[in-house]
């Protein structure tokens, strides 16, 4: 067909009705698709288009639009949209308000694709007339083409500022229309698909369209995440409601991990907007106005993507197997950053509160859905989760989340979760406890009720977790408690001091809680096990500390039981009574004992004295001191005065062969010093001179050959106690000058633990001694004197502010993590047993920790150089990293 043809054809059918449309479709209608076709011009294509979709398109019944319509002009119309991109995305790059022409040609190529879109808005607008339910198969070309348009149109907008280098202020008026007019085609598209109709015998191509359009859709999100709210939300709206209502054909189609992870990703960046608006309020004092505003639409949405993921969750939970992963991440990343977490931004309570009410209890029933999910919980309780500094307290606070919804779960999610796979959610909660040393030391604080009736008030981490634990162990099913006694015992015995505490509260509340039997099987087994090992091992320390909590807690006759399986004077016993304190016994019971162990004591020290004295026999020796030790801190005085004699006696006998060069060079002598010396305090007021000088001059000599840091402390608290006596006339000369150096010197430690010690030591002594002419004597220098008003006067040395204790905790931790590190390859590098352990490959998330590790030191160092000048040496270290961080690039390429 000509061109003038073609224009005579155009003119004539302008003037038809809509009667005359409709009876001369049959004839017209190939000609319009032909000249469709054929059409090269951009303004003829769209004014071709323009006629059939609103003159003829009406009059095409609903069964007959896709093979008759649709198939033959939505192909061609997809051709023009790319040549429209294509010649809008290259005559963009010169675009400059000096060149008119170009400039008036790219604002013509926008008119024509505002044109083209509502033209398409109105095609989908009238297939939305026709009637309530639409089949697909009648316009199977309609969400693909359309969807198509959206999402390029779309991307175009977002890369406007590149694609226009720098001259969007040309073309903004049509790049607004052109935005404005695809979100209107989006929505009616959204309203047509709403309408689509399938039934349980929809064909495979039907089901492959509608999942082929909710995954366009899903591409899309990802496209306007960060364009317009509104847009973005009812898009994801629309994905979830066709996803669910056509859930039990599109179900083992949808990928279902793209839609989870694009979930997520959306759900942390409006959470971020969220905590970015707070900090910036809390920066600039501002509590109203647009940003308040902004804040609270963001908070909604925040929301939204909290309640579409328990959705969705809910109904395909069975498809996230190899997903569970990224629901974990985003629960830890959240928490990570939200207070009390040390890597949380610094907001507003009003604005921490207004998330908390909001968008945390929304997010919240999702883990209840994940509980009964086995995946779930084996990546949560796995062993190689290898989480970086800022996750761990996210992690602990998880787990103990999951504590509290597990009472009210079937026995058989119970048994899940406390059975576990690698870890059981005791063990994991322990673990993870562990690794939060820096918010323990601060301490951060989490609000909990204390008293029922009574609002939240904050407590430690320590304490809050220590609550859960003991809450979640009082709803523990019996037939978990072997579960529950491993991962007990095996944090008591650990590395972690504060861990074992925590074990130990919770067993001692276990004891309280449980029957009187049960506390006394326990203790029985705690007593065995310290029999067992060696009484140098620290966790036989750990575990005394427990037995002596325990025994408090046991019924009278299960005491006299133990008392009797356990007697008192039989020497293999002493092991076990070393470390119990008798107040713990009804009083019958425990004067008897206290004799009974001083007999035994006594006893052992003896033949030890009357033998060779070997030091590979001394062991038993301090384990017999320790025990006399344990009677005298009960009885002391109360002791008859023929055992006090004995008592002294045989100390006086100790004191004549110790040597200050053999104590320092051997740790079993130096225990026994210790024990020496917290044995004399309870006989200060009874020692003679010569004894007094002989304690002296070892302290003294031993003093000179640098001690370890527990003999130091044992020599600070026997001093103290020296202010209850008069030193002997005979002695002072010797014994003063040395008890002024001590105290001199122990004042002087660098080790704030010893300072510290001594300080109080000092104090009490002072308080006490009739000897008034030793005290300045023993502040030999101005720094020490200063010290010692300063802690009179209860005057700190440094104020800390909280920022910079923060920031300190989270470089402790680096080190610490760096250290444990070092200490796990060493360990795996030696030692038989480890050595058949299976070889892994390191994780992912490994690297993740060991390169956030690497960051926050960079970023130490650079709060460092903020601060002040650095030391000469500092250049050459970092030329020597910067080295090694090439290597470890190239290695990897």
């Amino acid at each position: 067909m000509s061109q003038t043809d073609l224009e005579l054809l155009l003119q004539e059918l302008g003037g038809w009705d809509w009667d005359l449309c409709r009876r001369e479709l049959p004839a017209v209608l190939p000609r319009l698709l032909s000249m469709y076709q054929e059409s090269e011009d951009w303004t003829e294509h769209i004014r071709v288009l323009r006629i059939l979709t609103e003159m003829f398109l009406p009059h095409i019944s609903l069964a007959d639009l896709e093979q008759t319509f649709f198939s033959k002009v939505l192909p061609k119309t997809l051709q023009l949209f790319d040549n429209l991109m294509y010649e809008l995305s290259s005559e963009a790059k010169g675009l400059t308000s000096q060149n008119t022409e170009l400039c008036s040609t790219v604002r013509n190529l926008l008119q024509t694709m505002v044109q083209l879109l509502e033209t398409l808005t109105g095609c989908v607008r009238y297939v939305c007339t026709l009637q309530e339910c639409v089949p697909l198969e009648s316009i199977r070309t309609l969400p693909s083409s359309v969807l198509y348009v959206i999402k390029n149109t779309f991307t175009h907008c977002k890369d406007s500022e590149s694609v226009y280098c720098g001259h969007l202020h040309l073309i903004s008026d049509l790049l607004q229309a052109m935005f404005k007019e695809t979100y209107s085609l989006q929505k009616q598209l959204m309203e047509l698909l709403d309408m689509i109709s399938m039934g349980s015998a929809s064909t495979e191509d039907n089901i492959t369209d509608m999942v082929s359009v909710i995954h366009t859709v899903l591409e899309i999100c990802s496209v306007i995440s960060s364009m317009d709210h509104a847009l973005h939300a009812n898009t994801w709206k629309f994905i979830i409601k066709q996803s669910l209502k056509h859930h039990s054909l599109l179900q083992c189609h949808l990928k279902h991990s793209d839609i989870l992870s694009g979930l997520c990703k959306d759900t942390l960046l409006s959470f971020h907007s969220c905590l970015q608006l707070a900090e910036q309020m809390k920066m600039s004092d501002i509590q109203e106005g647009t940003d308040l505003r902004l804040f609270q639409k963001t908070v909604k949405l925040c929301r939204f993507f909290a309640n579409s993921l328990v959705h969705y969750t809910k109904e395909f939970l069975s498809f996230f197997s190899d997903s569970c992963s990224q629901l974990h991440q985003l629960l830890l990343q959240i928490y990570s950053k939200f207070p009390p977490s040390l890597y949380a931004p610094e907001i507003s309570e009003v604005h921490r509160d207004e998330i908390s009410r909001v968008f945390l209890v929304a997010l919240d029933p999702l883990i209840n859905q994940l509980l009964p999910f086995s995946p779930f919980m084996e990546q949560v309780l796995s062993e190689k989760l290898g989480l970086p500094s800022e996750q761990q307290l996210p992690q602990c606070l998880i787990l103990i989340t999951i504590m509290d919804k597990l009472s009210s779960q079937p026995e058989e999610v119970q048994t899940l979760w406390n059975m576990g796979k690698s870890l059981s959610l005791f063990s994991a909660l322990f673990f993870s406890f562990q690794q939060c040393a820096g918010e323990l030391s601060l301490p951060v604080c989490l609000p909990e009720v204390i008293s029922t009736g009574q609002q939240a008030v904050p407590i430690t981490l320590y304490h809050y977790v220590c609550v859960h634990m003991c809450s979640f162990i009082a709803s523990t099913l019996p037939s978990h408690f072997p579960q529950l006694e491993y991962a007990l015992l095996d944090a008591v015995l650990g590395s972690s001091m504060i861990t074992s505490l925590l074990a130990m509260d919770s067993w001692c509340f276990l004891a309280r809680y449980g029957t009187a039997e049960l506390c006394a099987h326990h203790v029985v087994v705690i007593a065995h096990l310290i029999k067992s090992w060696p009484s140098d091992c620290y966790q036989v320390s750990a575990l005394g500390v427990l037995l002596r909590r325990m025994l408090f807690l046991m019924a009278p006759d299960h005491q006299v039981e133990f008392a009797h399986k356990f007697h008192p004077e039989e020497v293999e016993n002493l092991a076990v009574w070393q470390h119990i304190s008798l107040k713990a016994l009804n009083p019958d019971l425990r004067k008897r004992v206290a004799c009974q162990l001083c007999v035994a004591g006594l006893g052992q020290c003896r033949r030890w004295l009357n033998s060779r004295r070997a030091l590979g026999e001394l062991r038993a020796v301090n384990t017999a001191l320790s025990v006399l030790l344990v009677a005298c801190n009960f009885a002391g005085d109360a002791l008859e005065a023929e055992l006090q004699a004995s008592v002294l006696g045989v100390l006086g006998q100790f004191w004549a062969f110790l040597q200050a060069k053999q104590v320092s060079d051997e740790p079993c002598l130096q225990q026994t010093l210790c024990l020496l010396l917290h044995l004399l305090e309870f006989f200060i007021q009874a020692l003679d001179a010569q004894l007094i000088t002989q304690v002296f001059a070892l302290q003294s000599s031993l003093f000179q050959l640098d001690p370890p840091d527990h003999v130091r402390l044992a020599m600070v608290d026997f001093l103290s106690s020296m202010g209850k006596v008069f030193i002997p006339q005979e002695a002072q000369r010797q014994v003063v000058p040395q008890l002024s150096c001590l105290f001199a010197s122990l004042l002087a430690d660098q080790t704030w633990l010893i300072h510290q010690h001594t300080l109080e030591a000092f104090t009490h002594f002072a308080e006490e001694t009739s000897h008034e002419d030793i005290v300045p004597q023993c502040l030999n220098s101005d720094e020490t004197k200063n010290k010692v008003v300063s802690f009179l006067a209860k005057t700190r040395q440094v104020e800390e502010t909280t920022e910079a204790r923060t920031e300190r905790m989270k470089q402790e931790r680096i080190t610490c993590s760096a250290q444990f590190m070092k200490m796990d390859g060493e360990l795996e590098s030696t030692g038989e047993p480890l050595a058949k352990r299976a070889c892994h490959p390191p994780s992912e998330e490994q690297y993740k920790s060991a390169v956030g590790t690497m960051e926050g030191a960079v970023e130490a160092v650079k709060l460092l150089l903020r601060k002040g000048s650095p030391p000469a040496w500092l250049a050459v270290k970092l030329e020597a990293l910067h080295t090694a961080i090439a290597v470890l690039r190239d290695s990897v390429r």
